[in-house]
């Protein structure tokens, strides 16, 4: 007996993750909701709201607001480029718990302990602090200290985090959002991290795809940079008809 019938996985992807509102939006009008959410990176973030009860229609307006760069500041280069030091207030303005073992959906949080060389999956504890630490991609962003141990962006050791959930759902729908495709020019340092960071994370695709119902991975996403949050709309409507697709060819 599964424990759950339906898991939802969410990978990290940066501002990609307009399309994952798209594709829950798909499979709620499905009739299909979620069970179990467990997500890194940008699907820890919406992981987040979605387990916390907001739609996928009101969290696409939260973030048109500016979640990413109206909270970003650039600071001198310790040990990253760049703070996501606004993403854990507005998750704690919109979202009214403080736990994630707090939320109205159960919800595992990937985040990769730089001491240990670890990942883990967190189903329990500060909300904000582990979505935030899920968040930071490497290099580009600060680590976040949660105890004794610093982290950084869960995607760096399972970018497409099905292992918490694997053997306990009836029905598991894959959202991915960072296909390794050939890219030709890279424009910018920010962009040849990113790329660099990425070109590792898909390494258990085969794992994944044993387990996974339904795979989405949205056609053309790869040429969405993952830092900028002006394609919000054409990303989200990307994520809806890939995921109708995805179904119609899978629920057959």
């Amino acid at each position: 007996m599964k424990k759950y019938k339906t898991g939802l996985v969410l990978s990290g992807g940066g501002t990609r993750g307009f399309a994952h509102l798209g594709v829950i939006a798909a499979l709620y009008d499905r009739g299909i909701k979620p069970d179990v959410i467990s997500g890194v990176s940008a699907g820890a973030v919406v992981g987040a709201f979605i387990a916390g009860g907001k739609s996928p229609k009101e969290i696409l307006e939260i973030f048109k607001k500016g979640w990413f760069f109206k909270y970003t500041k650039i600071h001198l280069p310790i040990d990253g480029l760049l703070k996501l030091d606004g993403l854990k207030e507005v998750i704690q303005k919109e979202i009214s718990v403080e736990n994630i073992e707090e939320l109205e959906i159960p919800f595992f949080v990937g985040i990769s302990n730089l001491n240990k060389g670890i990942i883990e999956y967190k189903n329990s504890g500060p909300l904000g602090d582990i979505v935030l630490a899920s968040s930071s991609i490497p290099i580009l962003f600060s680590p976040i200290t949660i105890g004794r141990h610093s982290y950084v962006d869960g995607g760096l050791m399972d970018n497409i985090p099905i292992a918490p959930i694997k053997n306990d759902c009836k029905q598991i729908f894959v959202s991915n959002i960072s296909p390794i495709n050939p890219k030709v020019k890279m424009k910018n340092l920010v962009q040849i991290a990113t790329r660099t960071f990425y070109m590792s994370v898909n390494a258990n695709m085969r794992e994944v795809r044993k387990h996974a119902t339904v795979f989405i991975e949205p056609k053309g996403i790869d040429k969405f940079d993952i830092l900028l949050r002006t394609h919000a709309d054409e990303l989200f409507e990307l994520g809806y008809n890939s995921a109708k697709m995805a179904m119609t060819k899978a629920l057959k």
